[in-house]
């Protein structure tokens, strides 16, 4: 087996890469580094023969994002939702130690992956039960549909060679890292009537109501982001987050569209020339995302987000998805604040994921006290 090496690779030989290997998490796809203005962006590639730095085979590529310590040449190295490697491999450290050693060069003193690996999944039907009962509190007092022995083995894989699980997200998805938690909808092979049969009754019962009132789905374009934007913030002052400026949308749309027009899409849910609901589509490979859901408190009756998603998931289903990506959800069954969102995208026939979860590392002599210091630094912000 030969050895591998990491190098600096450009957008172009990013690009080119994704292009033979589409199906990279949105967030490891070179224009996501134009997103984000708190973090420095790098490609990263990984080439089987040291001896031809340029000829060599790229056989994985990937997105870090730098976030500098202040007062320091030093930073966390992060991998959102990556990276795309061999993670059945029983030997990890072939592709994680060059990363590592490159990631080292630059000045991390810490690396934080997020393996893109589904550990268990359960049915929505099983979930939805759980929600009646209760005495069930948590998603892992339900039955799993499927448990994935072999990313179960790549975390006690990374267990020995001194990777540590990070902190997990709440479940409000608006944490630093991604969360474990998500929710997927199958989409290959399936029609629209298939869809349909699987959504929960009080989710039909929504749909209907929105499509009797007259609800009206459209796309929208940059120019519309301010109305979604004013949905947004108000989404984020009834549900208890901070609210990204427009600006940041902004930057989204230049960066998401700027090699693919299509990559980046916004739906309106419309009543009589009102805008009710909201939410962005990244189109990736054979998924899709849905993003930053917003509603506004007028209208919630006609259920707009219920017209919305599901114009969404016939969209995705009719360009070629296979699966349609809901996000985050919280694991836990008890009421709180974010059941609502679980009933919701259950309801619509989500399966909950658990993903292996995202992990860190140390670099260096320092690397401790660095990490230290930058959670202390977050946690002020």
């Amino acid at each position: 087996m030969t050895s591998l090496y990491v190098r600096e690779i450009t957008r172009e030989e990013h690009l080119a890469h994704l292009r033979l290997f589409p199906d990279a998490s949105h967030l490891q796809i070179p224009e996501w580094g134009g997103v984000k203005p708190d973090w420095l962006p790098e490609s990263v590639g990984w080439f089987e023969d040291e001896a031809m730095p340029v000829g060599g085979a790229m056989v994985a590529a990937a997105l870090v994002l730098y976030r500098p310590l202040p007062g320091t040449r030093r930073y966390l190295a992060y991998l959102p939702d990556g990276p795309a490697i061999d993670w059945r491999t029983p030997r990890l450290e072939r592709w994680l130690d060059p990363l590592i050693a490159h990631l080292e060069r630059i000045g991390a003193f810490s690396v934080r992956i997020g393996p893109p690996l589904v550990v268990r999944h359960w049915d929505s039907a099983t979930v939805t039960a759980g929600l009646a009962d209760p005495g069930v509190r948590h998603l892992h007092d339900l039955p799993a549909a499927d448990i994935d022995g072999r990313a179960l083995d790549a975390g006690e894989r990374l267990r020995r060679l001194g990777w540590r699980p990070c902190a997990e997200d709440d479940g409000s998805g608006f944490g630093l890292g991604q969360p474990r938690y998500g929710c997927h909808i199958p989409l290959a092979g399936r029609t629209v009537d298939d869809l349909r049969e699987a959504l929960a009754p009080h989710w039909e019962q929504s749909l209907v109501t929105s499509e009797r009132a007259g609800v009206q789905v459209l796309w929208g374009s940059d120019a519309d982001l301010p109305d979604f934007h004013r949905l947004y913030t108000a989404t984020a002052g009834r549900d208890g987050f901070k609210a990204r400026p427009v600006d940041y949308f902004r930057r989204m749309w230049r960066a998401l569209n700027e090699e693919d027009h299509d990559r980046l899409r916004l739906y309106l849910a419309e009543y009589d020339g009102e805008v009710l609901s909201g939410a962005l589509m990244i189109n990736v490979g054979s998924r899709v995302w849905h993003s930053y859901a917003a509603s506004g408190r007028y209208g919630r009756e006609l259920r707009p987000s219920s017209a919305l998603l599901w114009r969404m998931l016939c969209d995705a289903r009719s360009a070629g998805a296979d699966t349609y990506d809901l996000r985050s959800i919280t694991p836990s069954l008890t009421e709180d604040r974010l059941l609502g969102r679980l009933r919701f995208k259950t309801g619509a026939g989500g399966r909950p994921v658990e993903y292996l979860g995202e992990w860190e590392l140390p670099v260096g002599s320092q690397g401790r006290m660095l990490q230290r210091a930058l959670r202390v630094y977050l946690g002020r912000r």
